[in-house]
């Protein structure tokens, strides 16, 4: 799954939070596994109580999502299983990377997002994990390749299963498109902007130009940029490993994108996944009419733009074939319950268990079978009446060519959307500060 990461509130905001900091953001749960944990049982005939930490939105939950957790407490008598949830992916990680240094404060299953999988996979960190290559019930050839590999270490490792990949569309209103002149059909307003940014660009002042009133063409400035940025063959980092985000020319494209985007009155000045909620209630009130959609993007929009604009949304394709995103699940050495963690995992992650994911969350699966599933291929969710969501992700998911992934991407795509493109979006900050100061926070913050 996914995800862009956080910006609270932006510039000033360090990668490494401090102790104190994750305890007053109540990021550090205590009784989550580790040394002296006294949730759930010792596994000596009582209930044994599994943990799971994520960020966003997994959909194994029973509340919105799958309800995956139901079905395996009712498959697995004497287990219970209890989600803790962050909206904010960078504070999770921040977090995430203090317990494991600590070893304790771990839940038993712990999500990693994909901008992060090389640090987890590196010779740091990667001994924290179980090796879920050898777990019971654990079948790596059923996820496609280039997945497995991405959480693989250079040893043979695998420290975590993949749950979803985030193949590409834009999701766009159709009556606010029909208002402002533009094409609804989904096959025309991909015309719109088929094989280049600069037309996704170009569409958007045709919108602005009768734009409806108090709307923008497109949500975030910032998601613009990891939009584009996931379409591109060179990312952050070279094949080595090594950063060279400023000479990338994906880096580059992606900026000069989002600015143009940002500058030109094309955004609704949004930050994606804000802790104030204003991105989530613009949904609900209409306020643009385009989002960047990995997969994973349309359960947002069913559960921010609510039932009153059901049915108003529809998918077209990316400019050009993206990636945007997908995650793992790692089972912490430190975590109580190893064993039977694992089993979850691998359940979890099973073909079927993500094409269920998928029908209900749009989620779209890391492993062949679940793409190929009848689940996947023929769903059409009911708040998008319609319109063959599983086949435009499975088939954009086969154009997906994966750029390679750094050990400090994440961190280096934070830095650059929330203290660079936010800055430019919502300040006024020229480009050249903006990226300037983006520079000197990994100067000043990644130690390479």
């Amino acid at each position: 799954m996914r995800i862009s990461f956080g910006d609270v509130p932006r510039r000033r905001r360090a990668v490494t939070l401090t102790t104190a900091s994750l305890l007053s953001l109540g990021l550090l749960v205590t009784g989550c596994g580790g040394s002296g944990d006294e949730g759930g049982s010792d596994g000596s005939g009582g209930e044994i109580t599994l943990r799971i930490g994520t960020f966003g939105s997994f959909g194994f939950d029973d509340k919105t999502g799958a309800k995956l957790y139901a079905e395996y407490e009712k498959l697995n008598p004497g287990i219970k299983i209890e989600e803790t949830n962050v909206a904010d992916g960078q504070k999770y990680w921040d977090a995430l990377k203090l317990r494991l240094s600590q070893g304790s404060g771990l839940a038993d299953i712990q999500a990693i997002e994909v901008g992060y999988i090389a640090e987890a996979t590196g010779e740091a960190m990667s001994e924290k994990f179980v090796d879920l290559g050898k777990a019971e019930g654990v079948d790596t050839s059923a996820f496609l390749d280039w997945k497995v590999k991405q959480a693989t270490t250079q040893g043979g490792e695998v420290v975590a299963l993949g749950t979803d990949i985030g193949p590409m569309g834009i999701c766009y209103r159709k009556d606010l498109f029909e208002k402002a002149g533009l094409p609804t059909d989904r096959e025309e307003v991909g015309e719109l902007w088929a094989g280049d940014w600069a037309e996704f660009l170009a569409a958007g002042e045709k919108y602005k130009d009768a734009a409806p009133a108090g709307t923008a063409f497109h949500d975030s400035a910032s998601g613009l940029f990891n939009a584009v940025v996931s379409s591109q063959p060179d990312q952050y980092s070279g094949a080595d490993g090594q950063l060279r985000w400023e000479s990338s020319p994906g880096v580059k494209t992606a900026w000069d994108t989002a600015v143009e985007a940002a500058r030109g009155g094309l955004t609704a000045k949004l930050r994606q996944f804000d802790e104030k909620g204003s991105w989530n209630a613009a949904f609900k009130n209409s306020k643009f009419a385009t989002v960047a959609c990995p997969s994973w993007m349309t359960g947002i929009i069913k559960d921010q733009a609510g039932p009153a604009n059901k049915g108003k949304w529809d998918i077209a394709q990316a400019p050009v074939p993206a990636n945007w995103g997908g995650s793992f699940l790692s089972v912490p050495k430190a975590g109580k319950h190893t064993a039977e963690a694992a089993k979850l995992a691998a359940w979890l992650t099973a073909p079927e268990q993500q094409a269920k994911v998928f029908a209900v969350n749009g989620n779209i699966p890391s492993t062949t079978e679940g793409l190929k599933s009848e689940t996947v291929q023929n769903a059409q969710p009911e708040y998008f009446p319609g319109v063959p969501v599983g086949k435009i992700y499975s088939e954009a998911a086969q154009q997906i060519e994966p750029a390679p992934i750094g050990r400090w991407d994440g961190q280096v795509k934070t830095f650059l959307t929330d203290n660079g493109i936010l800055d430019i979006e919502t300040r006024g900050t020229s480009p050249e500060d903006a990226w300037n100061n983006v520079k000197k926070l990994v100067e000043d913050k990644i130690d390479q």
